[in-house]
Formats: structure tokens, C-alpha cells, sequence
């Protein structure tokens, strides 16, 4: 059963070798066609005269730079997109911000009265009996009932 395995191992990959190797060799034949094409193109203007060799080179690069433009066109665009977008975001974001703070902003003043609420209640449920049971947070502010 191990042989049969390995075997069986050693044919997948010898398969996906194959594969690969096809694949390379078709690479290959398109660069070499291409390179074929680049030459023929390079011996005819080495054919024509001077001033048309300048022209078609010109024209190479006018086209090249077109194309190089067109992308980079492309790309502010989508950088520009993503700038509206992020600046949406932020607004969106600076004004939970500002909710956020006008809410602490008003918790503090209500919770004075809060605290006040809650002492009055339990004093009503609470049979107190000399003890008063505090939290230290809330000291400054007994102290300050106390002797008000």
C-alpha cells in the first residue's frame, strides 16, 4: 500500500511537471513571436529614412505616453472617489463624536440630581437604623448634603 501511494504521488507530480512545462513552452513561443514581430517592425524603419525613422518613433512614444495618461487618469479617479468616500466617513464620524460629547456634557449636571433621586428613594424603602452605606465615589457629595 505505501509503494502504491508513493507511486501514485510520483505520477501527480510527474502530471503537474508535464503541465507546467506545456505551459512554460507556450509562453515561450508567444515571446519568441513577438520578439519575431519587434524585429520585422526594427527592420523596417531601419529601411526608411531618417526623418520617417524620427517620426515613427515619435508616434511610439506619443502612444505609449497616451496609454501611460489613460491609466494614470484612471487611477486619479478611483483615488478621488475614495477621497469623497473618506471624507464622508470622517463627517459621519465627527458628528457621533460631537453627539458623544454633548451627551457627556449633560450627564454629569443630571447626575447630581440622579444621585438625589436615588438617595430620596432608598431612604423611603429603608428602615435605617444609625448606618448609612455609601459608595466613595459619592462621598464629596454626601458631605455636601450633609451640610446643606
Amino acid at each position: 500500500p505505501v509503494l502504491r501511494l508513493l507511486e501514485a504521488q510520483l505520477q501527480d507530480q510527474r502530471r503537474e511537471h508535464e503541465e507546467e512545462m506545456e505551459a512554460l513552452k507556450k509562453q515561450v513561443d508567444a515571446m519568441q513571436e513577438e520578439v519575431g514581430k519587434q524585429q520585422q517592425a526594427f527592420l523596417q524603419t531601419l529601411q526608411l529614412s531618417p526623418e520617417v525613422q524620427v517620426e515613427f518613433g515619435l508616434q511610439q512614444e506619443i502612444t505609449r505616453l497616451t496609454n501611460e495618461n489613460l491609466d494614470l487618469k484612471e487611477l486619479l479617479e478611483k483615488l478621488e472617489k475614495n477621497e469623497k468616500k473618506l471624507k464622508k466617513q470622517l463627517k459621519i464620524y465627527m458628528k457621533k463624536v460631537q453627539d458623544f460629547e454633548a451627551s457627556q456634557t449633560m450627564v454629569p449636571a443630571e447626575r447630581p440630581h440622579d444621585h438625589n433621586m436615588q438617595v430620596a428613594v432608598q431612604r423611603k424603602e429603608k428602615d435605617f437604623q444609625g448606618m448609612l452605606e455609601y459608595y466613595k465615589e459619592d462621598e464629596p457629595l454626601l458631605i455636601r448634603n450633609l451640610i446643606t
